[in-house]
């Protein structure tokens, strides 16, 4: 493995996707693309490449997210960038040792009683925020007058108010915010996308239809819970029914994130005990007919194999995996021929699937980047405003709501 100083020898067109870059064959790599390279503060830009390849190059660094050092790597085993959790926040120090000897059992992070002090940690380069969605705005609004670069959960905030007051703050202090929709970033979502809207593999894309249900039992739950409190941002949508939307936004609309559309919506929710239950939405684009077919409930599991079906003209698409948030594989398959089988794509999870929403986050703060391609602040806000929208038509309100 290379060091600090060492020449290594990088594939100048290893991120790259491109027929007329790569040729036929993705997976070929020819001498001439291959150049020597001495390492030097720099980073490598993600833009989902080809996913298989002999040998990448990853960065890791000195403080976790400053490039210091070059090494060649498999990149479907190791991420382009060491990750060390630096510091945990929680209510109480116990909650958080408890945390920190579960699920990091090979480091030492500090812990803290206060989310303030991972702010103002100056060993802590990245925050990620995880707390329930009624606590985004709050969190995110610390940690940018800390100054700290942010990856926050999804649902982003509880209402697009409150993200663009958020993303208002971060635009004045200069900081980095990235929302953490793990699902953009996944190998297989662009894969997909180049399928569907570069090779047309089933012809022009009419519709999609998603799902996603998980049994939550409602009643059986304290009127504290997340999932039954309204002022959390309790029910079906905001926690399942974004992914659901998010695949909708992705196979329909080809011009996403960067200048997505925004659809009409057509929404409609049931309640139970107070709380949103189950959403059912249909989304129409304006401009190519497209409809999207979105749903989400808490009432009962869902499908474990089948997570959505893209339909064209020429053929559909199904995305296999056990919940919309964790998709493994899709196949294609020809009009009038889906009895012959179709064309399966497999994308095996590495670890739990989040180190490429990792490694792009690190990757912009390295570059100075204050948003993230896949999912920059005006798509974040585009998903916000067509969840008030499902909302203020299904009857769910928060008390944030104005």
């Amino acid at each position: 493995m290379a060091s600090q100083g060492d020449v290594v020898q990088v594939n100048k067109n290893v991120m790259h996707r491109d027929k007329d870059v790569w040729g036929e064959d993705a997976d070929e790599f020819k001498s001439e693309r291959w150049f020597g390279l001495r390492p030097y503060w720099d980073f490598v830009p993600h833009s989902g490449g080809p996913r298989r390849y002999p040998a990448q190059l990853l960065v890791t660094t000195e403080a976790n997210y400053v490039v210091a050092r070059f090494y060649l790597v498999t990149p479907q085993e190791t991420p382009k960038v060491k990750h060390i959790v630096q510091a945990i926040g929680s209510s109480a120090l116990e909650k958080g040792q408890q945390f920190a000897a579960k699920y990091c059992p090979q480091s030492t992070p500090t812990i803290y009683a206060s989310y303030e002090e991972v702010y103002n940690d100056p060993n802590v380069d990245v925050v990620y925020i995880g707390t329930p969605h009624s606590f985004h705005k709050r969190n995110c609004l610390d940690a940018i007058r800390a100054g700290k670069p942010i990856l926050c959960e999804k649902a982003f905030t509880l209402n697009a108010a409150e993200a663009r007051e958020v993303f208002a703050a971060a635009a004045e202090k200069n900081v980095y915010v990235h929302e953490a929709m793990w699902l953009r970033h996944r190998p297989l979502v662009h894969e997909l996308r180049r399928l569907l809207y570069e090779e047309k593999v089933i012809g022009d894309v009419f519709r999609t239809i998603v799902d996603f249900a998980l049994d939550v039992d409602i009643p059986s739950l304290p009127p504290t819970s997340r999932y039954r409190d309204p002022a959390l941002g309790a029910g079906s949508l905001l926690d399942l029914g974004v992914y659901a939307l998010t695949w909708a936004m992705l196979t329909l609309d080809p011009k996403s994130p960067g200048a997505s559309e925004l659809p009409q919506v057509l929404a409609t929710q049931t309640h139970l005990h107070g709380v949103e239950v189950t959403t059912g939405v249909l989304l129409r684009y304006l401009s190519s007919g497209r409809q999207g077919i979105v749903s989400s409930t808490t009432m009962m599991p869902g499908d474990p194999v089948h997570i959505a079906r893209i339909q064209g003209t020429e053929g559909y698409i199904d995305v296999e995996g056990p919940a919309a948030s964790m998709p493994l594989s899709f196949t294609v398959y020809e009009k009038n021929a889906a009895e012959k089988g179709g064309k399966k794509f497999d994308f095996p999870r590495i670890g739990r699937g989040y180190i490429y929403e990792a490694d792009n986050t690190a990757l912009d703060v390295l570059a100075g980047r204050k948003q993230n391609d896949l999912m920059p602040w005006s798509e974040t806000l585009r998903v916000m405003e067509i969840m008030d929208e499902i909302r203020r038509q299904g009857g769910t309100r928060y008390p944030v709501d104005v």
